[in-house]
């Protein structure tokens, strides 16, 4: 295997599956049964979720709700979101650890990096939820960040495209995948791959993001084994 330690970001607007709000169970558990399968294979997994399925602090603030409380709400929305996978890990008998930037601590750990580590080095599964516990800052930046303290391999975005096109492939049928890019080329041709704080913040540690379509069962495997499916995006 090419990585030993990784980090896959999730939407949460991939969990509505054939749902226009909330969690789809069907797909929760494909997701799990997939991070198992390369559990089993001895990779440390770490997980950032987000929570637009739920409520986005950036929409509410457009409605007339404070930024700052909006961004607090999405951050509940995504301890929701990462209690539901822990629900759904626990289920195909993976141990998982939550563990939050903001203290809840009746349902989750407070996140501190060496016991997030120590998890890892025991083969848990680690969900990040809560983002990084500040307001204005996206899921996004939060899964660079905790990717770069717990020391990943590399960030998995597992999204509902199969990579990094040069315009909307969901627009555009003559859209051109990129099988790897650098990080420069992304930004001179101002692709949307994740906000720029974030991304920014991966170029700058030299940390790989591997851009893949999450939905299609299996793809979580080829891409630990280093089967050339998605976008790769490096120095």
């Amino acid at each position: 295997m090419i990585y030993k330690r990784v980090l896959l970001k999730l939407s949460g607007e991939a969990l509505l599956g054939e749902r226009s709000y909330g969690i789809d169970p069907k797909r929760i558990s494909q997701y799990a049964k997939d991070i198992k399968t390369i559990t089993d294979l001895g990779i440390e997994v770490a997980v950032v979720i987000g929570g637009g399925n739920i409520f986005r602090g950036v929409s509410a603030a457009s409605n007339g709700i404070d930024r700052v409380q909006g961004d607090y709400m999405g951050m509940l929305a995504t301890v929701i979101n990462g209690m539901a996978l822990q629900s759904s890990l626990e289920e195909v008998c993976v141990q998982t650890r939550l563990q939050t930037a903001i203290k809840i601590e009746a349902v989750a750990e407070p996140y501190i990096k060496r016991k997030a580590v120590r998890h890892l080095e025991k083969k848990r599964v680690v969900i990040f939820g809560g983002g990084t516990g500040n307001p204005f800052f996206t899921t996004d930046s939060a899964a660079v960040l905790r990717a770069i303290e717990i020391n990943a391999d590399v960030i998995l975005k597992g999204t509902r495209v199969d990579g990094v096109y040069d315009s909307d492939p969901e627009k555009n049928k003559k859209a051109k995948k990129y099988d790897t890019i650098s990080f420069s080329d992304v930004l001179s041709k101002n692709l949307k791959v994740m906000d720029s704080t974030a991304f920014t913040l991966s170029q700058e540690n030299n940390l790989p993001i591997i851009v893949f379509n999450m939905n299609e069962q299996g793809n979580l495997l080829k891409v630990i084994k280093g089967e050339e499916i998605g976008t790769k995006i490096k120095n």
